[in-house]
């Protein structure tokens, strides 16, 4: 039998990421702001770790413009969500 750890994401394990794709995969989509906000993070931060799940295929950036501004918002793709489900899962074994 294969210990839970064993299916554990090295990406989503990090605490800022985990944090990051906690607060994604409570919805559907959310802008920036609040994300580094409900992580209580930088920018710089949170961009630097946004680049590291979306190069994972774990968050999708969509970018548009309100007015003048840009706004970025961020989603979990179906590999990131699924990826968070199974690391969650392993997590709960692990502690049960």
């Amino acid at each position: 039998m294969n210990h839970p750890r064993l299916t554990l994401d090295p990406v989503i394990h990090s605490p800022i990421r985990f944090s990051i794709t906690a607060s994604l995969a409570a919805v559907d989509e959310a802008d920036f702001r609040s994300v580094r906000d409900a992580v209580e993070i930088s920018d710089s931060v949170l961009s630097k770790q946004i680049s590291t799940l979306e190069a994972a295929g774990y968050v999708a950036v969509r970018k548009i413009f309100v007015g003048k501004r840009p706004r970025t918002y961020l989603s979990l793709t179906p590999q990131g969500r699924k990826a968070w489900n199974i690391h969650v899962r392993a997590l709960r074994e692990i502690a049960g």
